[in-house]
This record gives structure tokens, sequence and C-alpha cells, in this order.
């Protein structure tokens, strides 16, 4: 594909995730960039619910710049996607979605991004409602799916979501795990005028 001439004056960009659905949605923006997955151990990172996507993207952004091998002048995105039911993150597969059943929960997404010493992060939020679903549909869905490397045990762009999500508020690809929208706002604003306080001003609450 040709890349989008809207992100010609960023610099060389880094995806600082191995999510394969991040990186086609990045794809599908028509932005070039290099995947270069961080390693941090999320188990030791402590934040309220309400804010740790946002957190765990800018330690997964700040770890990709640190271990990169020739990290200056490079953008670097991160992010997290959490699923909030209760204030309760997702655990076993069947059992999340048993709980998610007929019932509202929210997607938080964290964004990150890093340049030298510039940074700044974002956080979008979406509430997904959800069908009521049988004993049978999540029994095959969790057998024919891979539902644990998702947050809250689900892919809204699979079956199960095209089967039993009801109705969404807020962005679609924030469920899938990155904010494209607010991204785009966040990186025309970084590439046009590498004005910092511009993309602080821009990013969303």
């Amino acid at each position: 594909m040709s890349y989008a001439t809207l992100y010609r004056n960023l610099p060389p960009v880094v995806l600082a995730s191995a999510s394969p659905r991040r990186a086609q949605l990045l794809h599908e923006m028509g932005i070039a960039f290099e995947v270069f997955v961080p390693r941090i151990d999320e188990r030791s990172i402590k934040a309220p619910s309400n804010v740790l996507a946002r957190v765990l993207a800018e330690e997964k952004c700040l770890s990709a710049q640190n271990t990169h091998p020739s990290a200056a002048n490079k953008l670097f995105v991160a992010a997290d996607t959490i699923v909030l039911l209760d204030g309760k993150r997702a655990n076993q597969a069947k059992d999340f979605l048993r709980q998610l059943a007929g019932r509202r929960h929210e997607v938080y997404t964290g964004v990150a991004l890093r340049i030298n010493k510039e940074v700044s992060a974002f956080q979008t939020l979406t509430t997904v409602s959800f069908a009521k679903l049988t004993e049978r549909e999540i029994d095959y869905y969790v057998t024919t799916a891979a539902p644990l490397d998702k947050a809250g045990a689900y892919g809204i762009q699979e079956w199960i979501g095209l089967i039993g999500i009801e109705r969404i508020e807020g962005s679609y690809s924030n469920v899938m795990g990155l904010p494209t929208a607010d991204l785009h706002r966040a990186l025309l604003n970084f590439g046009c005028d590498c004005n910092t306080q511009m993309l602080r001003n821009s990013m969303p609450e």
C-alpha cells in the first residue's frame, strides 16, 4: 500500500507492541513503522484501574526507547488495553465472558508517544454492551478463538463481537486495541509542528 501523505513529516515511527491488531490498525491508517517489542513486567506496575492502561503504555514506551539499538530521533508509540467490569480486570476467559454477558463494561486504551526526551500520553474510553450469551455460544468462541491474548477475553472484530455486542459508545478501534482517531490527531500535531505542548493540549481527557 502507499503510505498516507498526511504523515510525511513524521519522524520514523516505532510501534512498541507485539499486538498484530495494533500493527494492522497502524498499517491501515497508512503509517510506515517498524515493530520493536518492549520487555516489562506488567504485574509489577501498580496504578488505579481507571488510569492503569495509560501508565502501562507509558512504561512500555519508555522500555522500548531505552532498549532500542538506535532510538535517537525516532517516535515510539505504545498502547495498552484493559477491560473493566465492576472495576475488575479479565481473568479466565469463560468466567469473564459469562460475567460480561447481558451487561455493559468499559474498555480503556492508554497510548504513549516518545521522541528523545519528549513524551505525551492519553487514554480513551469506550463502553460496550453485550447481549446475553448462552453457554454454548461461550464454549464455541473459547474453543475456536484465542481469547486470552485479548483484553477482556474477546475480540470485538471476531465472531463473538458479531453475534454478541449490541451497542458501543465511543471508538470501535479502541476496543480492538488502538484508538485510531485520537492517535491520528496526536500524530498530526506531532509530525507537522513537533510541538509537544500542542500535543499535550490536543489530547483527549
